[in-house]
């Protein structure tokens, strides 16, 4: 038995698949299912299901994962303990990222651009620094990389909440928090009134909203069972600034985070905020609550941590 074996069967299950295992390891296909099946071959037992259209772990396999993960983790622990007499600062870091982040947060118009800290320039800066650590990152919703986050999959995440409580088995830090409007095209019927719009009034309109799973849809479903009434979410996108386009085209009304004072009518839209009961969008940093197992991340945590103290959360 080999690490790289194990490597490689914790890759494919962290990918569901061969084919992204291969592109996220920088190594050839044929080559990761060859050294998989010759584990498997030396375990006398199949690791993996490779009959359906994705690869899922057998009884065996699922037993052998959390063996697979504790070996891979101990070398890299014994990696970073010499490295550590030496005064370098080494290893891996796995962060996720919810659409829209950078930059404006996420929120049309970008507000506050300037205040939220750029996540692209801080990563660089720390690499820079520290460049024996290897960072990895990638975007999903909300709902898989808190699961990520969870399983160890992940060291830490900016996210979307569907509420202020932290989610189970996590600690965050508030980065966004901005209350949640209409956004209607200006011939629209809601857009006569530009006073506050209750959420039930929203079940007579189709809605353009972000897809499943990300904080501000979880957010907007809450907010639609607190007032009795289910939203009719006919069109999906996957950032705020679209979600506002297809609204000024007429679609319907879209539900996103307030966008900067001026910058609705650079979108083509009017907005009305939510009220009745008042959902909010918010982004914040996450990780488990025993804090992260690795000292690079744990290191990149402090970094983030301390620039987005230095910006303030986004709020009203």
């Amino acid at each position: 038995m080999e690490l790289r074996q194990l490597r490689y069967l914790v890759a494919v299950v962290e990918e569901g698949g061969f084919t992204r295992a291969a592109e996220r390891l920088h190594l050839a296909q044929p080559g990761i299912s060859a050294q998989i099946r010759q584990l498997e071959r030396e375990l006398g037992q199949r690791l993996l299901d490779r009959t359906g259209r994705a690869v899922a772990l057998t009884e065996a396999g699922a037993a052998v994962l959390p063996y697979a993960r504790a070996a891979l983790a101990a070398v890299e622990g014994v990696r970073q303990s010499a490295h550590a007499y030496a005064g370098l600062l080494t290893g891996q870091v796995a962060i996720g990222m919810v659409a829209g982040v950078p930059g404006g947060a996420g929120v049309p118009g970008g507000p506050g651009a300037a205040r939220v800290p750029d996540l692209a320039g801080l990563l660089a800066d720390f690499h820079a620094e520290h460049p024996g650590v290897e960072i990895s990152l990638r975007e999903s919703t909300s709902e898989r990389m808190l699961t990520a986050l969870r399983r160890g999959e992940l060291d830490l995440a900016l996210v979307g909440l569907e509420s202020a409580e932290p989610p189970p088995g996590l600690d965050v830090h508030l980065v966004v928090d901005l209350p949640l409007v209409a956004a209607i095209a200006p011939g629209h019927p809601l857009a006569a009134d530009p006073g506050p719009l209750p959420v039930a009034a929203l079940a007579d309109h189709p809605l353009i909203g972000l897809p499943p799973g990300t904080g501000v849809r979880g957010a907007l479903e809450r907010a639609c069972a607190e007032a009795g009434v289910r939203p009719r979410v006919a069109f999906e996108a996957s950032t705020p600034p679209l979600l506002a386009d297809l609204a000024a085209r007429g679609l319907g009304v879209a539900v996103l985070p307030r966008p900067a004072p001026g910058a609705a009518d650079a979108l083509g839209v009017r907005v009305r905020r939510l009220v009745a009961p008042e959902p909010r969008g918010r982004v914040a940093l996450a990780w488990p609550t025993t804090g992260p197992a690795r000292p690079a991340a744990r290191a990149l945590l402090a970094r983030l941590r301390a620039a987005f103290d230095a910006a303030g959360p986004l709020t009203p």
